[in-house]
């Protein structure tokens, strides 16, 4: 039973159960009330450990992710259905959202304050995470903290250009830019989302989290010389088991452009697993990111 004006949670995963353990407590110790999960055709055991968990409510699907729009299909039917007027999170098992004050204040505070200046979408760039060494070289257990593990980032190396279709700013770079797509950096996948949003029914997300229609819900950036209020989603793809969950994908090809990203990662996590340079940065907390730009506390105060 969903009741109203919970915090809601909606998510796509396939073979992830190493890391729901630490992703459920993670949210829910933030604020969220309950989680509407789609799993695609796990075989690990995914589907039995979230039908166990009394505050997750999950929907398994043997259909193919690619031509569900990989998974917005299925995510925009379940929050038009349950998501009208909820403040919903969407964010993949491998993303944690930060936001100001997220270390002192729950999730319902944003959500209020957000509500009370009448903003109905919250943006946070997504963050790629990753550890000193070789990824196989720190193996990740059921319950860690990935950040444990991956708590290093590139803080400085991101374009951002314009969407004039969508609005919406749409940014490139960090480790995937500089390790995968070296040659071809407009080809690295985007970094810009909007994993918070004052759902309703009529609304829709076009392509994966990046942008939003109406339009006008991805003007999440002031455009006239303040700031407005934005996180961080840290991106913990980067542990021991992405190697195999590459290598996987590569095969299945059930994702954007015949999984060209996946093959990307293949292809050079085959000579090299190491992300590290010396020019990343330990991660500290939200205020860090906050003195480097990637997110902005606003007027909120």
């Amino acid at each position: 039973m969903i009741r109203p004006d919970e915090i809601l949670l909606f998510s796509t995963m396939r073979n992830e159960k190493i890391r729901l353990p630490y992703f459920l407590d993670y949210y829910r110790n933030m604020g969220v009330t309950h989680f509407l999960i789609v799993d695609n055709d796990s075989t690990d055991g995914s589907t039995e450990y979230l039908a166990q968990q009394p505050d997750v409510s999950v929907w398994q699907t043997g259909k193919s992710y690619r031509r569900s729009r990989y998974g917005v299909d299925w995510l925009n039917y379940l929050q038009s259905r349950y998501g009208h007027d909820h403040w919903c999170v969407v964010v993949d098992p491998d993303e944690f959202l930060l936001y100001p004050f997220c270390d002192t204040r729950p999730l319902r505070a944003l959500t209020d304050w957000l509500d009370a200046c009448s903003i109905r979408a919250f943006s946070a760039m997504l963050l790629d995470m990753y550890p000193k060494g070789r990824l196989e070289d720190q193996p990740y257990l059921p319950g860690m903290n990935p950040l444990d593990i991956a708590c290093w980032f590139d803080s400085g190396n991101y374009t951002i250009s314009r969407n004039h279709l969508y609005g919406n700013l749409w940014i490139q770079g960090g480790p995937r830019a500089r390790m995968f797509f070296p040659e071809e950096p407009s080809r690295a996948p985007a970094l810009n989302k909007i994993p918070l949003v004052r759902w309703n029914r009529r609304y829709a997300y076009v392509h994966s989290t990046h942008m939003l229609l109406p339009r006008g819900l991805n003007l999440v950036y002031d455009e006239w010389g303040g700031e407005k209020a934005s996180g961080v989603l840290l991106h913990t793809k980067f542990i021991d088991t992405f190697a195999d969950k590459a290598k996987e994908e590569t095969e299945r090809r059930q994702h954007y452009a015949e999984s060209y990203e996946y093959r990307a990662y293949a292809h050079h996590l085959g000579r090299d697993t190491q992300i590290w340079c010396k020019w990343s940065e330990k991660y500290i907390n939200w205020r860090q990111l906050e003195i480097l730009g990637l997110m902005s506390k606003g007027n909120w105060a």
